[in-house]
């Protein structure tokens, strides 16, 4: 299946064999204090930028399967974010993963995220567009 939208993500997860659990981080586009005046131009363009995670969260697909749920968990917490990366993790016999078993997960995507290894995760921004990042 081709992921065309948040939607098309949530229904891929529904469909899979096993019960999936998806991963979120969550992460703020800040410029670097020592930026060039070309990178701060692009900044300004929301073209560039550092993708520094400062939330993650693990749910079940039908817990967000509307991406305003998403949204409007992470605005009561009071952190500001422009770009969500997302995976998932199979359960198996039936069972979807465990908010525990999806704790290491989360410390791995953080980690690639903050090392620009973003290729294996879907991305949206906070309107829920599917966006496309290069490094």
């Amino acid at each position: 299946m081709v992921i065309e939208s948040y939607s098309d993500l949530i229904q891929a997860a529904q469909q899979q064999d096993e019960p999936q659990r998806l991963l979120f981080v969550l992460a703020k586009a800040e410029l670097p204090d020592d930026a060039t005046e070309s990178q701060k131009s692009r900044y300004a363009e929301q073209q560039g930028g550092a993708l520094d995670p400062v939330l993650c969260v693990d749910k079940l697909p039908q817990d967000v399967a509307e991406f305003s749920t998403l949204l409007a968990e992470s605005e009561r917490t009071g952190v500001d974010w422009d770009i969500a990366f997302i995976a998932s993790m199979s359960g198996r016999a039936g069972q979807a993963p465990s908010s525990d078993e999806a704790d290491q997960p989360l410390t791995l995507m953080v980690n690639k995220v903050k090392a620009g290894s973003i290729a294996d995760f879907v991305t949206v921004n906070k309107q829920g567009e599917l966006i496309q990042l290069f490094a």
